[in-house]
């Protein structure tokens, strides 16, 4: 872990060296910082560099805190609040002889044989990721002919838990997608998407990057910033 000083703050940051052409400042929402430097980067110059952008990287985590929610552990009791496709559900369990989930008219039915806690996660972590199979698959079918004429196949797409990223892509082809992602709006779910698609065309965040980006989707900001603040 790196740090640098501005005025009484101090920001800590983890650094990284990679094949690339420029630094690269990434803030997640949890407040983890983390720097992306080119192989040959000097190591005081790098740090020079976090500190010129030190008021916005402190701007970023203040503005990440203040948006953080206090919610307390999950109980999986009636009433309880769950987020799905950018709405709050409230859990409805019902025992019964088969498992199953529904969300319908602002409520998560869940009917479970069993309705300890721990056996409702994962119950509902199950649900979460089939119905992530489903729209993710259908938002990529949607969104993919735009990106026809830079010759891109149909990537593979892939589902998962990941710590710290909404989605990546690798140089074969592969989308890799947060299962999470269903709890957000369905426009930041297709704002990842088509992060990640243009990636497949420019392989960093360079110019070319950000002007296909708001090519084929103008408000991504937008996007980008619902989804942040809403699963931060």
């Amino acid at each position: 872990m790196h740090q640098v000083r501005f005025g009484s703050r101090t920001i800590l940051f983890n650094l990284e060296y990679k094949k690339r052409k420029s630094l690269g400042i990434k803030i997640h929402p949890d407040t983890l910082v983390e720097v992306l430097a080119p192989l040959d980067a000097n190591e005081e110059k790098v740090l020079e560099s976090v500190k010129l952008k030190a008021p916005w990287i402190l701007g970023r985590i203040d503005h990440f805190n203040t948006y953080k929610p206090s919610t307390p552990p999950r109980r999986f009791i009636n009433g309880e609040t769950h987020l799905y496709l950018g709405r709050q559900y409230r859990l409805k369990i019902v025992q019964d002889k088969e498992d199953a989930v529904k969300a319908y008219r602002g409520q998560l039915w869940m009917h479970c044989k069993d309705p300890k806690p721990q056996v409702l996660k994962a119950q509902l972590d199950k649900w979460y990721k089939r119905r992530a199979s489903v729209v993710f698959r259908e938002l990529l079918e949607e969104v993919l002919p735009r990106f026809k004429r830079y010759g891109i196949s149909e990537p593979v797409l892939t589902i998962r838990v990941m710590a710290k990223r909404w989605g990546s892509c690798t140089p074969a082809g592969r989308i890799i997608l947060n299962t999470e992602l269903i709890k957000a709006p369905k426009g930041s779910i297709e704002y990842v998407i088509i992060h990640e698609l243009c990636h497949l065309v420019h392989h960093n965040h360079a110019k070319s990057f950000q002007n296909l980006q708001s090519t084929m989707m103008p408000d991504w900001r937008k996007w980008k910033d619902r989804l942040e603040y809403s699963l931060c």
